[in-house]
């Protein structure tokens, strides 16, 4: 069965996440309290409504405890965000995603019972200043304050010698998940795996591991 979503905000980052929900074929209500943004939206999810998410009757209206999954993406509008994160939760929802401004508001949030909150702009951020600072990072994505997920191109250095040869865990802190090779990849890669110059390695560690493997391997 496919899922169903609500989406609740429909600015650049609501409607992004629309868009990719509807592309992947997923049941989607986009709520705004916006009307012009509402309409944008309606040839695209599965339904759209004007409504305004801090009021308790509203949320009832729109059934909003049968859907799988809500997404809070209200932009500026703080006391809106944390006070329709609140009733979502009170109302039983299953899953509610939402959309930090700031360090203050993250904390409110998962105080209030969101399941998961994410920073969009902090973390493209962080992921841009990575790919700046490194040649050879390409993505970075932040699993904790402390842990990350990079992607990183194998320099010449780092050719011709195995998993087990580089002693990559013992001498840098970090594992090798998985290697992109041209249009393959390698997941959970043996250490007898010869790297080649310009295999993508896919890392995971602490950030201060992955940023000494970034200075001194490659």
């Amino acid at each position: 069965m496919k899922k169903e979503f609500a989406v609740i905000g429909l600015g650049r980052f609501g409607g992004s996440i629309c868009n990719e929900l509807a592309e992947q074929g997923m049941q989607v209500m986009a709520i705004d309290i916006n009307e012009e943004r509402v309409n944008k939206f309606a040839a695209v999810a599965s339904h759209a409504v004007c409504a305004d998410t801090t009021d308790e009757k509203v949320l009832k209206s729109l059934g909003i405890r049968n859907f799988d999954h809500v997404i809070v993406a209200i932009g500026d509008d703080i006391q809106a965000s944390i006070l329709t994160t609140l009733m979502l939760k009170e109302l039983g929802v299953k899953k509610v995603s939402a959309k930090a401004q700031n360090d203050y508001h993250e904390k409110v949030l998962r105080k209030i019972g969101a399941d998961h909150v994410v920073h969009p702009e902090r973390d493209m951020g962080k992921r841009i200043a990575h790919n700046m600072v490194s040649n050879n990072v390409l993505d970075y994505l932040e699993l904790s304050d402390e842990h990350s997920i990079a992607e990183v191109v194998a320099s010449e250095k780092l050719g011709g010698n195995s998993i087990i040869d580089l002693n990559i865990r013992a001498r840098h802190g970090i594992n090798i998940v998985a290697i992109k090779r041209g249009n393959d990849i390698l997941v959970s890669p043996q250490a007898d795996e010869l790297i080649r110059a310009g295999d993508i390695l896919i890392v995971i560690g602490a950030d201060s591991d992955i940023n000494r493997f970034e200075r001194k391997a490659l």
